[in-house]
């Protein structure tokens, strides 16, 4: 990109020792570039001897080198303040894109002026769609939403299918509540209107967090089904899985207090064991399948 020359899009990558993933994620995004479009990454607990190839191999991306990981919605805002874009295209680095998604994305927002956040379609590597686009978290969320037992086993009951709305058939865009993270463009004035992410979440519902906030201020989010991009998930080590699983109980319960009302509060407490039980179960059930994989190995 020449000195002077406007950024339509700055897309922003949080990376935490996913090296492998995250140089899958720029080589497909050789697709987006342009001279308004810029790569910002920053790296948590960077590692010279893996960011140096990787800054040889991709010389127009700006990687932005972390000696500890302060959680991904720090990145993010990190990421954001050393951007120049109109618009942040926030991807992980396990994401890959199959065609330009940076442009049509802001070419939709160009023209939905109203509109704060667009996420695309979310495919898995096996070309299923993810649950990226979805409702506010609720009552009904704890046993009809993305990980439950119910959603697992019966994806098409009425809960299930309120809660995860990308699930549904969908061609055209459609107003939502929140997108997930791993994808989304938000436009930059909004962004900073709201003071960007909530540095308290460390890991997981950061994003859920930006669009309630951003919907507050009359910026609503909308999914766009007709962008899509590939999410390379489910490559984590069981001590990874671990460490997301605290992390995602963690952030639920934080949302909770923050956006609960006085009686949510008062159930605080109660909330509180459920979702430990929940994560108790989570963890005895990782910890069986790792015993499980380990006998099998053998």
């Amino acid at each position: 990109m020449l000195p002077g020359e406007s950024v339509l899009v700055s897309i922003l990558i949080v990376n935490y020792r996913a090296y492998t993933e995250a140089a899958c994620c720029l080589e497909s995004l050789q697709k987006s570039l342009a001279g308004d479009v810029e790569v910002v990454v920053v790296d948590h607990a960077s590692d010279p001897t893996a960011t140096l190839p990787l800054i040889q191999r991709f010389p127009w991306v700006r990687v932005l080198t972390v000696t500890g990981n302060p959680g991904f919605a720090a990145g993010v805002n990190r990421a954001a303040r050393a951007a120049r874009g109109k618009y942040f295209l926030l991807l992980n680095p396990d994401c890959v894109v199959d065609d330009d998604v940076a442009h049509p994305l802001a070419v939709w927002l160009d023209e939905h002026a109203n509109v704060g956040v667009v996420g695309p379609l979310v495919r898995d590597p096996d070309g299923s769609v993810q649950a990226s686009a979805r409702r506010f978290p609720s009552a009904t969320t704890g046993f009809a939403g993305r990980s439950s037992w119910l959603s697992r086993v019966w994806p098409t009951n009425r809960w299930t299918r309120r809660n995860l709305l990308a699930r549904e058939v969908l061609s055209d865009p459609v107003e939502v509540d929140w997108v997930s993270g791993a994808c989304m463009m938000v436009r930059r004035t909004a962004f900073e209107a709201v003071g960007g992410m909530d540095e308290q979440f460390f890991l997981y519902w950061e994003d859920a967090d930006l669009c309630f906030r951003l919907k507050q201020r009359g910026w609503p989010t909308t999914y766009n089904p007709s962008v899509a991009v590939t999410h390379l998930t489910g490559r984590s080590s069981s001590r990874a899985r671990k460490e997301s699983l605290i992390a995602f109980h963690r952030s639920a319960f934080r949302y909770y207090r923050k956006h609960g009302g006085l009686a949510a509060r008062a159930a605080a407490p109660i909330v509180f064991l459920v979702l430990q039980t929940r994560l108790f179960l989570k963890l005895a059930r990782l910890q069986l399948d790792s015993v499980f994989s380990k006998n099998g190995d053998q």
